[in-house]
């Protein structure tokens, strides 16, 4: 029996590639854009520069640059992740990054296996994009959990500063130089744009269609409401923000009921391509015999279809939406 070192060398590689961008993104902006860090990023750079025309128009190009380069045939699978991970590089940076990696992979392919150059360089590539992606979904999806779940805790911070007293502004800016990453660097950008005119209405509803939140949604359009027809803002957020808390833990529920439906319809589609990778390894010639068959790549193809379209079906069934 002979084992295939190839399968790992693959799955080391392409966690080489997160590391390595994540380790190049850390490097050239520094600690500060880590959502785990204490001083939220804006007022960092605040303090650095003093001046707060130059850092706002910092920000919100870095927020809006994703979205305007949807154009560019490579980028587009990334952008819509991009934008709500407020990814810092810019797209052409972004797309010079998955050159990069796909050139070293390459070179950790060549040096770590025996396969042909055409297999190494589709290869390459794949694990160049699809690390990159990868990167990107998981940073966006774990600043939109923590904005999410700092959301009622803002909405109430302007509630109590509102019933002091305090201008609606005023509070915005309470909850941008009191609370962490990353909602106190977006309601930070809010309150320089309503600082220098911008209607404070419109700026939250750009931002909830920015970061494709509902309950920020609900935030701008009961501002814009009270703006328009008067009322107790106060009592309005107070509200608002129960009914957020409410949702939150409503989709939490859902999400324990529905997680044993989600891992299996990722083991269902993942289990076999994990046998397959265990036999090679095992025994590396096992399937020497049926890949000579003319039906084995139409077959493959077949099965691949329906695993992926397992995953898509899975998924459907489980998206309550809440």
């Amino acid at each position: 029996m002979t084992l295939s070192a190839e399968p790992i060398i693959y799955g080391l590689i392409f966690i080489g590639v997160l590391v390595l961008v994540e380790g190049i993104y850390l490097t050239v902006f520094g600690r500060s854009i880590s959502l785990n860090n204490r001083v939220n990023r804006r007022l960092e750079m605040l303090d650095k520069t003093g001046n707060r025309e130059q850092v706002m128009e910092k920000l919100r190009k870095e927020m809006q640059q994703h979205l305007k380069a949807r154009n560019i045939p490579i980028y587009a699978i990334l952008s819509e992740k991009a934008q709500k991970a407020a990814i810092a590089f810019t797209p052409q940076q972004l797309i010079m990054l998955m050159a990069g990696v796909s050139v070293l992979a390459f070179l950790g392919l060549t040096i770590g296996t025996a396969t042909s150059v055409p297999v190494r360089a589709v290869v390459s590539i794949a694990m160049g994009v699809g690390g990159v992606f990868t990167w990107i979904t998981i940073k966006a999806n774990k600043r939109m959990a923590m904005l999410e779940e700092q959301l009622p805790d803002a909405i109430e911070l302007m509630v109590r500063s509102l019933r002091v007293g305090h201008p609606f502004t005023s509070a915005i800016s309470i909850v941008a130089s009191e609370m962490a990453d990353p909602l106190a660097t977006e309601f930070g950008i809010i309150a320089d744009e309503a600082a220098y005119g911008r209607d404070i209405g419109e700026a939250l509803k750009d931002m909830a269609e920015r970061l494709d939140m509902q309950d920020l949604r609900f935030l701008a359009v009961a501002v814009t409401i009270q703006q328009q027809s008067g009322g107790n803002l106060a009592e309005i957020l107070d509200g608002l923000a129960k009914v957020i808390r409410a949702r939150f833990r409503l989709f939490r529920r859902v999400k324990a009921i529905t997680a044993e439906a989600k891992w299996s319809g990722k083991f269902l589609s993942g289990f076999p391509v994990l046998a397959l990778i265990g036999i090679q390894i095992i025994d590396p010639n096992y399937y020497d015999k049926a890949m000579l068959h003319p039906y084995f790549i139409p077959a493959c193809l077949i099965v691949g279809t329906f695993l992926v379209a397992n995953l898509f079906v899975m998924r459907a069934l489980v998206n309550i939406k809440v």
